[in-house]
């Protein structure tokens, strides 16, 4: 067979008794959950800023990030909810490359899921004590979702994964608000479809088990770039993407409709240091347009303690991307300013 089934792993119900939380960060997630809620179902004025590394490689630089994003969030709490970006599942095209904390705890060690399942929920509950962030994943397998469905406060669905069935069932069992993004190809329909989907009412097969669910009506869509034909990248964050945008969810029946923008990926050509320039751009498309000042909830912004990448095994930059290129923490303050002033 083409499987070699190496170990047993523990059940998420395992592993939380193992590293539980207490009745503080518990009642620190509810708190933030009803802020995000309040935001996307309009009972808030306040703009999501839902920023981060790319992936959440070292929980020393990850947790160091996290503490200075805490003293912005001080000082703009009135017009901006930042969410952190902890993302340990790392999507690959070619399934060629570093695929997060949750495989490699150490990006230069051999995969182990076992110390990555561990690792990554030390570092959320890390973040949790020492920021009073609860923070955003993405959830690459669903399966893996119940690991850390206690600590998180927002889920992402990537562009690859938004299609598939079992992402967008297992987003209507959750209670937390949930970004589906466009699929690589910028159809706005197989996006918005994902959260019909997501919003919906579902009995499913999970994790072994006939599973019901109500519906999430905190899911929502995400702009984040395509790609055509010939691997070009096709921005969707003008005014006119935001429009059609707009328009195609009057033709829906959905709840609390919302669209998060993704400044870097396809929408940036992965030219990261322009992401402050389009953060700029949509932020003035929604404030001239009163329709898109109630649709456009946030942006989503890659961002850690140094600006670029680097490689893995090259001399190591603490803080420095190890997947796609990020802001700097120099520019990312400047930004999450400017974004308090412009909303």
């Amino acid at each position: 067979m083409g499987f070699e089934f190496i170990k047993k792993l523990p059940t998420p119900e395992e592993i939380r008794n193992q590293y539980p939380i207490d009745a503080d960060i518990q009642a620190l997630k509810e708190k933030r959950d009803q802020e995000i809620r309040d935001v996307l179902t309009g009972r808030s004025n306040k703009f999501l800023a839902i920023i981060g590394p790319c992936s959440a490689d070292n929980e020393d630089a990850v947790c160091d990030y996290i503490l200075r994003l805490r003293k912005v969030q001080e000082k703009i709490a009135d017009k901006v909810l930042i969410i952190p970006r902890v993302y340990t599942n790392k999507p690959r095209t070619t399934g060629e490359g570093y695929k997060g904390m949750v495989h490699q705890p150490d990006p230069e060690k051999k995969p182990n899921m076992l110390a990555g399942l561990v690792a990554i929920r030390k570092m959320h509950i890390r973040a949790i004590k020492e920021s009073g962030f609860t923070c955003a994943d993405e959830m690459l397998y669903p399966e893996n979702y119940r690991y850390l469905s206690d600590l998180l406060s927002y889920v992402a669905v990537g562009a690859r994964s938004v299609e598939d069935q079992q992402h967008r069932l297992t987003v209507s069992g959750m209670d937390v608000a949930a970004g589906m993004k466009n699929p690589t190809s910028g159809d706005f329909s197989v996006m918005l479809n994902s959260v019909v989907a997501a919003q919906g009412a579902h009995r499913f097969i999970y994790r072994s088990w006939e599973v019901e669910t109500t519906g999430n009506e905190l899911a929502h869509t995400i702009l984040r770039g395509a790609v055509n034909k010939h691997g070009e990248a096709i921005p969707n964050y003008h005014y006119e993407d935001l429009r059609l945008l707009y328009e195609k969810y009057q033709e829906k029946n959905l709840k609390n409709p919302a669209v998060i923008i993704d400044t870097n990926h396809s929408n940036s050509n992965k030219q990261y240091e322009q992401q402050v320039r389009i953060a700029s751009e949509v932020l003035h498309s929604r404030m001239v347009d009163p329709d898109l000042h109630k649709l456009v909830k946030g942006l989503m912004i890659e961002s850690y303690i140094e600006p670029g990448n680097q490689k893995i095994g090259s001399e190591h930059v603490y803080g420095k991307s190890i997947t796609d290129a990020c802001l700097g923490w120099e520019e990312s303050e400047k930004l999450l300013y400017t974004i308090a002033e412009m909303c």
